[in-house]
Parts: structure tokens; C-alpha cells; sequence
């Protein structure tokens, strides 16, 4: 009697780094067989060349390691999460060096090959064993990654995109060896000229040399350019753990000391300085500030805190001076966390199958099984070897993938280069492919829709006062502040001139400032400080602060002599074209959602002035991600606008993420797609160029198989010149290339 293993223990989450893919479906060999082993549910990501599997014992994280390698892959535990390195799975050294040598060496060896097979007028006297000589070492050392893979997949009993090319330039250079030294080929003088004639013949007299080195180069290209898009996948998280402070001055026997971070313990006091990135998660022990909060929250405005208030580090202390006691650090901080989710939203992100690899997944095993019965059937029916070889041979040339080679990688440079030069960047095919199913956009606010940035929209004088004059006074006193309020109200009376200087200036915690400005004692803040130091705040003003308020800005009062004076209002401003792209994003058949952590207040505000429906407001970034969730398990396919760090787990977890490019490096690395303009109007056409280089792509794989399997017939008769297919090849190659062309002549709707 069988019986099963008991799982002793909860689930374990581990990932691991998977090396040695060269197709996604080699990423769906190894889901399988961890998937087979007792209590293991796995998830194979070929993009990030990652595996998230949850494990319960007796299953060990070295037990998943073995089965990988058993399976023909490499694989590596991650290292332990430090505060000082990014939380990433241990990496393979870079393959980009090799793979650039690779490929260069392939081009300066091929082009000479491939123009003297196709054109007859320079065939000189031994041009085919110059040719012989040049083209050897690009199948056998350009093209060794794919034999190297075509052999793993043998002994797995697998055929993908790797198997089709390794045997068809080596079937195509073997051919041609033979019929060089044992042929009629290597006769001195021999030419191929061009012919257009269909007839029988018995290959000996035929090389395919050209063909071989040809094929070669073109999917080694398209392989460079997938390994380049790809060598920046945990660019996300080493550019969000570097957003924290490197040194932290800490306050030992009451003198200040200066460690690195990762010398910091629960429980030390610190001291942050205006202008200084807060360390780590703390408590404020000493001081009041403000602190700028919208790399990690997304909060346009600065949050005041004081003495018991909490602070994430990260944070950039934008007021005075403070002391605080850590209370998390390395791995425990929220920016720490929110480097995990992000790492966690790009490994469970569903691989992007390539279309190629889906293709020849079924493509590759009947272009094999109609080799070898070609070679069966010309043997069975009395043709000799040479005959029966020679069609077998020109089967596998003729359905080996040159034009599909240049179909991915040439739409995606022509694609990407006229993003480039209006302002958006694609990193790869795998982020195309949900632009066309894409039918929800979400937007982050702050930095996104609006400018991110204060700005002084009104000022109101009370009734007998001059603008003018409150604004002069009121800029001239905020102007001894760092506050971003601050910063706004002096950019907008910079037309009132050379401003008066402040005597006695001092900032009240949480409602404002103080200070002497040309003899008058000057209050600048909410209406709770006006009152508390006992001046009038007329009904009129304070109907204009509920309004300003209930329209989303933030009011601050200006008052002297016993009164109040004046009423300014500062809000994170729409930027101009915002409204007009979220009316292009539904003409593309988009529902838009705006997202953000700032409050519901403010985000119906600006969700009305753009013509936003749904809003979703005071979410923390964690909860970001659950959002996107929870659209996409309603079945909606998501796309993210965003900027902060606040967004980038949101932008990995999304189907398609769009990062503004003046936001931060994480979430821009974060995103399948980067907005160089600030401007959301490139949302719109990032979105359009991506769904027509989609297109493009789709197109090029038609007609590159079309052109092959169009020729099979042929080569299966033994009627197939090879002439004939060098043309049908290269035809085929130039019709590819001259449909990418056409990407350079899209245009922006801005």
C-alpha cells in the first residue's frame, strides 16, 4: 500500500535564479518538472529568468536546485536581503560581452559569404572554398549557443526555435562540405549562377554555405538584442534600495557620530538635518519639519511631524532639524518591503510567450518529421542517395527561419528608435504584447496628472486690502522658509521684486509661520494660528479657505495688525495637456482610473478637472498593488501611468506599465514602457506605437513563415533550385525589413 508523504510544515516561499533558458519553452520544461514534486507549486518567469516556488517540507530549497539541474538548467539560491544590496537573486555574469564578440565576428565572416553566392559576376575560381573557409567558423562558433541549447533539448526529447536553427545550418554546412570534397562542387571554376527554372537534381554540385552563415547571424542578432532588454532586470530593485541614505550621523554619549547605514541598530538615536534623507523607520524624539514623503507615499504635500510622529526612511527632511530613534531597519524598513514587492509583482508577472517560440513550438516538429519522411520517401522509392539527401537537406534550409530571424528584432529597433525620438522607450517585445488587450488604464496623480510640484493658483485680499501688498508681505516672510508651500508662494510673487527681509522669523509646528516684515508683525498659516494669536478672520476670508479646500488646494491665511488680510491658495497644479490624453486614452477604448495616495478630497478634484470617472484615493503603496489585483481579477487587463517609488511595485504588477520618465529610476525600470516628455499625452502615443510595432512583428512572422511554408512542397518534390530558395530567402528577409521601415513614418498625436 502506497502512501503519501506528510507535509510537516507550512508552505516555504523561495525564488531562485534560473540560468541556460533560451525560450520560453524552456522556462515551461522547468514549471513542469517542479511542478511534479510532492507539495511544490512553481512558477517559471523566462523574461526575468526567475522561479517562485512555494515548497513544504520534507522538500528542501536544495532538492529545487537539483531537480533544475537534472532538467538541464542552472539554478541558484538568492543571497540573504542586506540593507546595503539590492534583494535580487544571484546573477549570472553578464552574457552581453560574449554574445556582442559573438555576433560581430559572425557579420565580418558572413557578408563576404553571402555576397559572393549572390552575385554570380564575382564567383571567382575558388570562390566556394574561400567561401567554405569564412562560413565554417560562423555555424560552428556563432552559432554554438544554439547547438549547445539544441543538445539539452535532445536529451530532454524537446524541439524549439534552437533546434530548427542548429540543424538546418548544420545540415545546410554539412551538405556543402560533402559536396565540396566529395561532390562536383569543389570543381575550380564552379559558379552558381541564378535560374529560375524548377528541375531535379542530385546536390552534388550545390553548397548551401551562404545560407548557413546567413541564418546564423540573423537569429544571433535578434538574440543580442533580446539579452541586452533583458541584462536590466533587477534594475529595479538595486535602484530602490539606493534611494536610501548610504551614512547616518548617530547620537553616542551625546556627541554625533557618522556610520555607515548598515551599522545602524533598533533603538539608536539619530539626527536628521534639513535637506537629509531620513536614515530608516523611525520615531521623531526631538524637532519639527516637514517631511517630503512623495517617493515612497505619493502625498504631494509635505506631512509635519513632531515629537511620537513616525517617519520612513527615504524621506527627505525638508524643515528643521531632528532627532529620531530607529525602530526598523535593513531588510525590516518599508523601503525595503516595497523592493520586495516589486521583486515579487515581476516574478509572478505571467511570462510573456514569444511568438516566435509559440510558433515553432509547433512549426519545428513537422518541418523534422517531414525532413526525415522526404529522406524515407525518395530512399523508398529507388532515388539514390545523393537525390534523397539533397531533398531531405533542402527541406530543413528552406523552412530554416532567416526572415524570422529579422521579424521580431527589426520591428522592435525601427519600433523603439521612433520611440526614442519622441519620447518613448520600449524595452522588448515581451512589452508589447498586452497593448493591444489592454482595456484599463490607472493613473497615478501626483508627478503623472498633475506637475507634481506647488504652485500658488489665487490670492484673495480681504475687502479694503491690495493684492499686491498681501502678497508682498506673505512671499517676503515665507521666503526664511524651505517648505515646499513656501517655495510656491515666493515663485509666484516673483514679480513683485526685490522682496523686504524678515526680522524674528519662527515656525510653528503643523500651522505656520511667523516673523517681522517691514515693522509689522506677520502671520502666515491656518486659521487655527491667526486665532490662537487673536486676529479677525473676516467670514469672507474664511469662506474662501472652505472652498479652496473643498476644490482640493490647500488655504493658508496672511494676517497682521489684528486681522487677517489675505487668503492664498497652493495646490499640485493639472498639467496642461492631461485632460485632452485622458480623453485620447478612452478613443483607444481605455477606461481610466485615477490612482493615488493623496486625499479623496484633493483626488476628486483633479479626477473632475481631467474627466476621470473612478478614483481611487488614500491608498498606501502596498495597497497599490492590490488594487492592480484586484482590477485584473475582475478581468480587466491593466495599464499603469506612474512616477514615484510609490508606484513601482504597482507598475511591475500591472499587464503593461508606463513610467514618466522625470520620475524616479525605479519606477522607471520598474515599467514595460518609459515616458521620456513629461507629458501624459506619451501615454497615448507609447500605447499607439507599441500596438502598431505589435502589429508590425505579427506581420513579419506571417509572411516569414508564409515564404517558407509556401516553398516545402517544393523542397519535399526535389524540385526546389537553390537558386531559387537563396532568392525566396532573401526576398523574404528584404520584405521583413522594408515592413519594419514603415514604423519610422508613425506620428504622435501631441
Amino acid at each position: 500500500m502506497s502512501t503519501s508523504r506528510p507535509l510537516t510544515a507550512a508552505p516555504h516561499l523561495i525564488e531562485l535564479a534560473i540560468g541556460g533558458m533560451t525560450c520560453a519553452s524552456c522556462a515551461a520544461r522547468i514549471e513542469k518538472k517542479l511542478n511534479r514534486m510532492d507539495g511544490v507549486q512553481a512558477t517559471v518567469n523566462y523574461a526575468t529568468e526567475k522561479a517562485t516556488v512555494s515548497y513544504a517540507e520534507p522538500v528542501t530549497p536544495d532538492d529545487l536546485v537539483a531537480t533544475v539541474e537534472k532538467t538541464g538548467y542552472r539554478a541558484a539560491l538568492p543571497p540573504p536581503p542586506t540593507p546595503t544590496a539590492p534583494t535580487v537573486a544571484a546573477e549570472a555574469a553578464d552574457p552581453l560581452p560574449a554574445l556582442r564578440t559573438r555576433l560581430w565576428v559572425s557579420v565580418a565572416l558572413s557578408v563576404p559569404v553571402i555576397a559572393l553566392a549572390m552575385v554570380p559576376a564575382w564567383q571567382f575560381t575558388y570562390w566556394q572554398w574561400l567561401s567554405l573557409t569564412l562560413a565554417a567558423p560562423v555555424v560552428v562558433y556563432g552559432g554554438l549557443p544554439f547547438h549547445r541549447a539544441a543538445l539539452v533539448n535532445l536529451r530532454h526529447g524537446a524541439a524549439t526555435m534552437d533546434t530548427l536553427v542548429s540543424l538546418g545550418t548544420l545540415a545546410a554546412l554539412g551538405w556543402s562540405v560533402w559536396a565540396l570534397f566529395l561532390g562536383t562542387a569543389g570543381t575550380p571554376g564552379m559558379t552558381h549562377p541564378f535560374s529560375f527554372d524548377i528541375g531535379r537534381t542530385d546536390g552534388s554540385g550545390n553548397i548551401y554555405l551562404e545560407a548557413a552563415a546567413g541564418v546564423t547571424t540573423f537569429i544571433l542578432a535578434g538574440r543580442y538584442f533580446e539579452a541586452r532588454a533583458k541584462r536590466t532586470a533587477g534594475a529595479a530593485l538595486r535602484a530602490l534600495l539606493e534611494l536610501g541614505a548610504r551614512d547616518v550621523s548617530v547620537l553616542r554619549d551625546g556627541a554625533e557620530t557618522r556610520i555607515p547605514i548598515d551599522q545602524l541598530a533598533v533603538g539608536d538615536r539619530f539626527v536628521v538635518r534639513p535637506g537629509e534623507k531620513i536614515a530608516t523607520d523611525g520615531t521623531v524624539e526631538e524637532g519639527t519639519s516637514a517631511v517630503d514623503a512623495s517617493l515612497v507615499t505619493g502625498e504631494s504635500m509635505p506631512v509635519e511631524v513632531g515629537t511620537g510622529d513616525t517617519v520612513i526612511g527615504g524621506c527627505v527632511n525638508a524643515g528643521g532639524r531632528l532627532v529620531v530613534a530607529a525602530t526598523r531597519v535593513g531588510a525590516d524598513t518599508q523601503l525595503a518591503q516595497m523592493a520586495r514587492l516589486v521583486e515579487q509583482a515581476q516574478s509572478g508577472k505571467a511570462a510573456a510567450q514569444r511568438l516566435a517560440d509559440r510558433i515553432s513550438g509547433v512549426f519545428v516538429p513537422i518541418v523534422i518529421a517531414l525532413a526525415v519522411g522526404t529522406l524515407g520517401w525518395w530512399l523508398g522509392n529507388g532515388a539514390g542517395p545523393a537525390a534523397a539527401f539533397t531533398a531531405a537537406v533542402a527541406v530543413l534550409i528552406i523552412a530554416c527561419p532567416c526572415a524570422l530571424g529579422l521579424a521580431t528584432p527589426t520591428a522592435l529597433l525601427v519600433g523603439t528608435g521612433r520611440g526614442a525620438q519622441l519620447g518613448i522607450l520600449i524595452k522588448g517585445p515581451e512589452a508589447l504584447e498586452s497593448t493591444r488587450r489592454v482595456d484599463t488604464v490607472v493613473l497615478d496623480k501626483t508627478g503623472t496628472v498633475t506637475t507634481g510640484r506647488m504652485s500658488l493658483l489665487a490670492v484673495t485680499p480681504a475687502e479694503g486690502e491690495r493684492r499686491d501688498e498681501v502678497l508682498r508681505l506673505a512671499a517676503a516672510l515665507e521666503s526664511g522658509s524651505e517648505h515646499p508651500v513656501a517655495r510656491a508662494v515666493v515663485a509666484g510673487a516673483s514679480e513683485a521684486g526685490v522682496l523686504p527681509p524678515v526680522i524674528d522669523f519662527a515656525s510653528v509646528a503643523g500651522l505656520g509661520v511667523t516673523g517681522t516684515v517691514d515693522g509689522r508683525q506677520v502671520l502666515l498659516g491656518r486659521g487655527r494660528l491667526l486665532r490662537e494669536r487673536g486676529l479677525v478672520v473676516p467670514d469672507d476670508l474664511a469662506r474662501a479657505a472652505t472652498d479652496a479646500e473643498a476644490a482640493g488646494r490647500t488655504a493658508v491665511l496672511v494676517g497682521w495688525d489684528g486681522r487677517a488680510r489675505g487668503l492664498l491658495a497652493v495646490a499640485d497644479q493639472v498639467k496642461p495637456t492631461s485632460a485632452e490624453a485622458v480623453r485620447r486614452l478612452r478613443a483607444l477604448g481605455l477606461s481610466p482610473v485615477l490612482l493615488t495616495g493623496d486625499n479623496a478630497t484633493v483626488a476628486r478634484a483633479v479626477a473632475a478637472e481631467v474627466g476621470v470617472d473612478e478614483v481611487i484615493a488614500e491608498v498606501l503603496p502596498t495597497e497599490k498593488v492590490e488594487v492592480i489585483a484586484r482590477l485584473q481579477g475582475e478581468g480587466r487587463v491593466v495599464a499603469m501611468v506612474g512616477d514615484g517609488v510609490n508606484d513601482a511595485a504597482a507598475l511591475a504588477r500591472a499587464d503593461l506599465g508606463l513610467a514618466m520618465g522625470t520620475g524616479t529610476d525605479v519606477a522607471i525600470e520598474a515599467s514595460d514602457l518609459t515616458l521620456v516628455r513629461d507629458d501624459l499625452l506619451a501615454a497615448v502615443d507609447a500605447i499607439r506605437l507599441a500596438r502598431n510595432t505589435l502589429g508590425t512583428i505579427k506581420g513579419n512572422l506571417f509572411w516569414a513563415f508564409a515564404y517558407n511554408v509556401a516553398a516545402l512542397p517544393l523542397a519535399a518534390a526535389g524540385l526546389l533550385n537553390p537558386m531559387i530558395a537563396g532568392a525566396a530567402m532573401a526576398f523574404s528577409s528584404v520584405f521583413v525589413v522594408a515592413n519594419s521601415l514603415r514604423l519610422r513614418r508613425f506620428r504622435p498625436v501631441s
